[in-house]
């Protein structure tokens, strides 16, 4: 039987993304306790006492894990707590603050995390890092976020062309169905007074060549520029995955100590970040993405994203 700390994996079922982490790990013969917050508390049971650190465990039906005994946890896309049918409307808010203060509060205690649910918190605000990639000496597109129309005319007409982009990523729920809203360019003409209705993030249009993902685990780079042969995905490249090309390329010195200011600032050791590559062959910072989707990008071109991960989430930490 391995010696190794098992490693904690927080994600929902369905995640293809965690699977090939798990598999990685189950190839090297290291132990996994994977569950979903989704479980607690109907099928996943807690306990949990202090002395001079937290002991006890956590228990998934006939599967356990120590807390006292987990190396490192991988927070990757973890459900809302299912709680039970019989609960009123308050009775449920109540169980729900209480089981993010109790589950949550003792996982975030544990020391080391890929990364920790309170560093992904604060480096999704794009204006956050925005600015921090600013702060690191990386190019950004001028960019705004505002509810004010006139502002926004005006920014639209300074830069003549324009994108809008969701700051919490796309996806809405309207009448039971499912929706993605991706970047689209606007126009001067086109902003009127729902704007005011909520904060916009509206961004200069920077004329590309391709873009690039630039995936980074513990400071190993994994970048594969992406050629778009659509419209579409000429726009927002998510929005048509069929009509996009892979290959692995490398990052500019400059631009790979940058992003390595941008995770150290934000407190990440894995991050994946787009860019797009002008025509004078300049990078330009779009977002980081602190918890990003790689396994595509596995898939076609081979980048050992998974292994790298493993490697991460088993390394000896003091």
């Amino acid at each position: 039987m391995s010696s190794a700390r098992p490693v904690l994996v927080l994600t929902d079922p369905y995640d293809v993304t965690a699977d090939y982490v798990v598999e990685e790990l189950n190839r090297r013969d290291h132990p996994v306790f994977r569950c979903d917050t989704g479980d607690f508390p109907e099928r996943l049971a807690l306990h949990a006492e202090l002395g001079a650190r937290w002991t006890g465990r956590i228990q998934l039906n006939d599967r356990a894990v120590s807390i006292e005994d987990i190396g490192c946890a991988y927070y990757r896309r973890p459900s809302d707590f299912e709680l039970p049918d019989h609960l009123g409307d308050e009775e449920r808010r109540w169980a729900r603050r209480e089981a993010r203060r109790g589950l949550g509060g003792l996982l975030s205690a544990l020391p080391h995390w890929l990364n920790h649910p309170s560093a992904i918190a604060a480096a999704e605000y794009k204006p956050v890092q925005l600015q921090v990639a600013v702060n690191a000496g990386l190019l950004v597109p001028p960019t705004i976020v505002t509810n004010d129309p006139d502002q926004a005319r005006r920014f639209v007409t300074r830069v003549q062309a324009a994108i809008y982009k969701p700051m919490a990523g796309g996806l809405i729920s309207e009448h039971g169905q499912h929706k993605l809203t991706f970047a689209n360019r606007v126009g001067a003409e086109e902003i009127d007074d729902s704007v005011r209705g909520t904060a916009h993030l509206l961004q200069a249009w920077v004329p590309k060549s391709h873009e690039v993902r630039v995936t980074v685990v513990d400071k190993q780079f994994f970048a594969v520029r992406i050629d778009a042969e659509s419209a579409a995905a000429h726009l927002d490249w998510r929005s048509d995955y069929p009509n996009l090309r892979y290959r692995t390329i490398d990052v500019p010195e400059d631009v790979r100590a940058s992003v390595v200011t941008v995770l150290d600032s934000l407190g990440l050791r894995f991050g994946a970040l787009d860019f797009v590559v002008d025509h004078q062959d300049r990078w330009v910072f779009l977002e980081i993405n602190p918890n990003g989707q790689w396994a595509w990008l596995q898939d076609a071109t081979g980048v050992p994203i998974a292994a790298a991960i493993a490697d991460a989430l088993t390394a000896e930490h003091p």
